[in-house]
């Protein structure tokens, strides 16, 4: 199935400048299990979206999205993490923009190294309720509470809608470049100093848990008082019109057979990042 029912005109690899890269992985998750099946559920509900973006009077389509084959690499986290490093960074080379969807978090480690082996002046914008900076977590350290931990080994990063984390990640978090939902909540002026601190190549790592579990209950760690959708699409497009948003992902999707509008919203919000991305 193509993401978003795109007609094979505008959905072949060789005519597409987007690449959708589905990994199903769901491995080292710790309570909620299910973003495994958070791609398909993503696809699935994107067939129902109407390819005219309100927004920004487009079809962003048009620029040809390819919805590759899943990665299917569970033996371990490690190479897991090789799979999708050697998948995207051979689409980078080959002049595709890559968005990865998860599965857990851990699939964006090796999205981001090879994000980062291709651009320089390059930095990570993680949109998240969790500080994910753990060294090791149960024995591994690919686990998805590990993701900005593997990043500050390799580039500078920002982070936005954290409401959560252990105190051991809260003595190594660079405070001038965290965001708190405690420090943004009703203030007005922060998205313009978060797009400040990043650097003029950005990937964007969205685990959909950085939203409030009101309109996005289908999470693997749920977090209350998170961000609302149209607060998380202003920071995007003002991320977009400040610096190059050169990949990104949408990860932790655990769907729920009863409600399917979190589905669709993830959905939504890979389209209208895209159309953000190629039309402004």
């Amino acid at each position: 199935m193509n993401f978003a029912g795109i007609p094979s005109a505008y959905s072949r690899l060789d005519t597409s400048r987007i690449v959708i890269l589905p990994v199903p992985y769901d491995k080292t998750s710790t309570w909620i299990k299910g973003s495994d099946r958070g791609p398909e559920a993503i696809i699935e509900a994107s067939v129902n979206m109407e390819l005219y973006d309100i927004d920004t009077d487009t079809e962003v389509y048009r620029h040809g999205i390819h919805t590759a084959d899943p990665i299917r690499e569970d033996t371990s986290p490690k190479k897991m993490v090789h799979a999708v490093y050697m998948s995207v960074n051979q689409y980078i080379k080959s002049g595709k923009f890559v968005v990865v969807i998860g599965g857990e978090h851990s699939v964006s480690i090796g999205s981001i190294i090879a994000h980062a082996e291709n651009h320089s002046d390059f930095s990570v914008l993680q949109l998240d309720a969790h500080a994910d900076l753990c060294h090791e977590y149960e024995g591994s350290i690919y686990n998805h509470a590990c993701i900005m931990a593997r990043v500050r080994e390799i580039c500078p990063y920002v982070q936005a809608g954290i409401r959560s984390m252990d105190i051991e990640e809260k003595k190594i978090m660079t405070d001038d470049n965290v965001f708190l939902m405690a420090d943004i909540r009703g203030k007005t002026n922060w998205m313009d100093m978060l797009t400040e601190r990043l650097a003029q190549n950005v990937y964007i790592t969205i685990d959909l848990d950085v939203l409030d579990p009101s309109v996005m209950p289908s999470t693997g760690t749920p977090e209350p008082d998170g961000l609302l959708y149209h607060e998380i699409i202003a920071l995007l497009r003002k991320v977009n019109e400040s610096v190059n948003i050169v990949g990104f992902d949408v990860v932790e999707l655990c769907p729920n057979s009863h409600i399917k509008s979190p589905d669709f919203l993830a959905a939504r919000l890979i389209y209208q990042l895209l159309s953000y991305k190629f039309t402004l």
